[in-house]
């Protein structure tokens, strides 16, 4: 398990393996969540770091739309 330790400017450090594995970035931001006595640090990405999360099978293509907008005619 890994630690960090709040400074005095209630700051924390990131360990190193953690901010490789998570591929985490300097000035980076977070959004953070309180549940209970626990702290969630989640990393905001940008739109292009989502790019190719989703596949296009399940979702029509503008020629499937076009087909059934003319089957409907």
């Amino acid at each position: 398990m890994l630690q960090a330790k709040l400074s005095s400017k209630f700051q924390l450090a990131i360990p190193k393996a953690l901010r490789e594995d998570l591929n985490l970035q300097a000035g980076q931001k977070f959004t953070l969540v309180s549940r209970g006595n626990i702290i969630e640090l989640i990393p905001l990405r940008s739109i292009m770091d989502a790019r190719g999360m989703l596949s296009s099978n399940g979702f029509p293509s503008s020629s499937d739309y076009r087909d059934r907008q003319e089957r409907k005619s």
